[in-house]
């Protein structure tokens, strides 16, 4: 049986619930639940809206669609709110890339309708089609600094559509969108690039932007933390040597 605690916690997010793997894999659903919704738990401080926030977001990464349906019942009962989910998945498209996060947007409508929640969600969109490259500009400067105008002046010829589209697509698309804070959709983007391995420079650029808007290194530690039992060892424990790198233990 799971721990008291876990049990509770557990309980908390899936009221109700009958796990099927408690009937086919008792002991190792025991074990993980203990580790996950205990033991994981007292090492970190975010909150539950915002911990079910980051899982989303790294389960698309990860490509755990079964388990995002699941979680996704979870963040809804918690009162993590439709637009916040849809922003969510919105925010994945730019860091997983549409191929690997069009099942999660079909998913996310078909639990909506489930569970009667009408779609389309109220619209977001605070750009147009004019303004997304002056705005997303203003807002990635407002992150990264002049990280995009640097590319913009000193990347190749045929490679300043990469700076460009950083500025009108990525920024301008959709970090301007409202739904989501920035410091929110800044820890989305951490957890979904820890998540998906492979892309440490920009894990280290996403570190040094979270702690622009606000997030320090703790609060990236507490996202390691609650990630690992989803995204495993390795992948953890790179995230820690590269958030050590960018912000050294004083």
């Amino acid at each position: 049986m799971p721990n008291e605690t876990a049990q509770s916690n557990h309980n908390h997010l899936f009221p109700n619930h009958v796990s099927t793997l408690k009937v086919t894999d008792p002991e190792f659903i025991d074990l993980f639940d203990n580790f996950a919704f205990d033991e994981v738990l007292q090492h970190s401080h975010l909150s539950d809206q915002l911990r079910l926030k980051v899982t989303l977001a790294s389960l698309i990464a990860v490509q755990s669609l079964n388990e995002y349906k699941v979680m996704l019942g979870a963040a809804l009962t918690i009162g993590v709110t439709p637009v916040e989910i849809k922003e969510i998945v919105y925010q994945a498209v730019p860091y997983a890339g549409l191929a690997k996060v069009f099942d999660f947007l079909n998913a996310t409508n078909d639990v909506f309708k489930e569970r009667h929640i009408q779609v389309p969600v109220d619209p977001q969109s605070t750009t147009t089609p004019a303004n997304r490259y002056e705005k997303g500009l203003e807002t990635v400067r407002g992150i990264a600094g002049d990280a995009v105008d640097q590319m913009l002046t000193t990347a190749p010829e045929n490679q300043k559509q990469f700076a460009t589209f950083l500025a009108d697509n990525c920024f301008g698309d959709y970090y301007t969108r409202q739904g989501l804070d920035v410091a929110t959709r800044e820890l989305l983007t951490f957890a979904m690039l820890i998540s998906m391995g492979g892309a440490d420079p920009q894990v280290k650029g996403h570190i040094a932007n979270n702690v622009r808007v606000g997030n320090d290194k703790q609060k990236l530690l507490d996202v390691v933390t609650v990630l690992l039992p989803f995204i495993g060892y390795p992948r953890t424990l790179t995230a820690v040597s590269l958030l050590n790198q960018v912000i050294p233990e004083k």
